[in-house]
């Protein structure tokens, strides 16, 4: 499918900026008609041959440049149960890779180039958001250890309690991406997400950008979402522990029971940056703008400025030898 303008004819897309759908031709708001049709393999705008992968749902046309959306990877069991559109575009996601690398002196020349920065792209990522109800029981031996002095004697005082706890949580929405092309440790990173925001699914607010369908089904992911949830309990479990000195656990049970799973698209925006034959990967969370990523560092740069200082720390000394010549 795409999103063809009434009154001019172009491709209409999302705009995060507007918070609607916008058309960049005649610069018409909310003036899509949805045209279907087409297939993975050819353009329904332009009729064009598509290389497609075998997870887009959906993608660009490099002939003409329209925004396509694949019916079949967004309907049926494919389709999502909700989407959190970007909330920032492309030039947000830009000045937010600015204020994070900008200042850093040993980066290359062009990685903040507009020609490096022309090739980020959003990205709506497949997520699976799992509930839970969890209940857990802890027991363990508490000890307050209190010490003072006396004249020259100092004294030790330990006293034990029996510590017992029980907490009943619920974890709603616990994210896992399931997309192989993004790294899961990135993925973990771009979190929290405000799911306040979350929509029911709609392809309008596809259109400008890419996307992937799930890449693995819920229940080959659980085991990252059950670990999640579990450390997210003992964290708070160890929370409710303060005011001892140290505690020793003599018996720990926590029950994680599913209650839920649900299927959702999170937008991400990618950058990807080559230099000397590796690629690094820059993600922008498309609704917090926060980001994620390492620069190279370009030993060209290194070399100018060890160079720069030295030339001013020789200047430096010589002034100095002068300066005591003259004395």
């Amino acid at each position: 499918m795409i999103f063809k303008c009434k009154n001019c004819g172009g491709n209409v897309v999302y705009e995060p900026g507007r918070g609607r759908m916008y058309c960049p031709h005649c610069e018409s708001e909310d003036s899509e008609e949805k045209i279907q049709g087409g297939t993975l393999a050819q353009c329904v705008n332009c009729g064009a041959p598509l290389e497609v992968q075998d997870y887009t749902s959906a993608s660009r046309c490099g002939h003409c440049g329209s925004y396509i959306v694949f019916n079949e990877r967004v309907e049926g069991v494919y389709e999502p149960h909700l989407l959190l559109p970007f909330y920032i575009n492309k030039k947000a996601a830009v000045e937010a890779l600015y204020r994070e690398f900008s200042r850093r002196l040993f980066t290359p020349a062009d990685f903040l180039s507009a020609k490096s920065l022309e090739k980020m792209e959003g990205i709506y990522v497949p997520f699976w958001l799992y509930d839970y109800k969890a209940c857990y029981d802890y027991t363990g031996e508490g000890v307050r250890v209190r010490t003072w002095t006396s004249g020259n004697t100092e004294y030790t005082e330990r006293s034990y309690f029996e510590v017992i706890r029980k907490m009943e949580l619920d974890f709603d929405r616990v994210p896992v991406d399931a997309s192989y092309a993004m790294e899961d440790g990135i993925m973990d990173l771009m979190e929290p997400y405000d799911y306040g925001q979350l929509q029911g699914f709609d392809p309008k607010y596809m259109s400008g950008f890419y996307g992937e369908v799930y890449n693995q089904e819920a229940s080959q992911l659980e085991d990252r979402a059950r670990e999640k949830s579990r450390s997210a309990a003992e964290e708070l479990m160890q929370e409710s522990l303060h005011g001892y000195t140290t505690v020793k656990p003599l018996h720990r049970n926590l029950d994680l029971r599913g209650t839920g799973t649900r299927y959702a698209l999170m937008p991400v925006w990618q950058y990807l940056y080559r230099y000397k034959g590796e690629v690094y990967q820059y993600h922008v969370n498309g609704q917090t703008g926060k980001v994620i990523g390492t620069t190279p560092v370009s030993m060209g740069k290194v070399l100018g400025y060890s160079a720069s200082v030295f030339a001013v720390v020789t200047a430096v000394c010589c002034l100095a030898v002068r300066v005591l010549e003259i004395l």
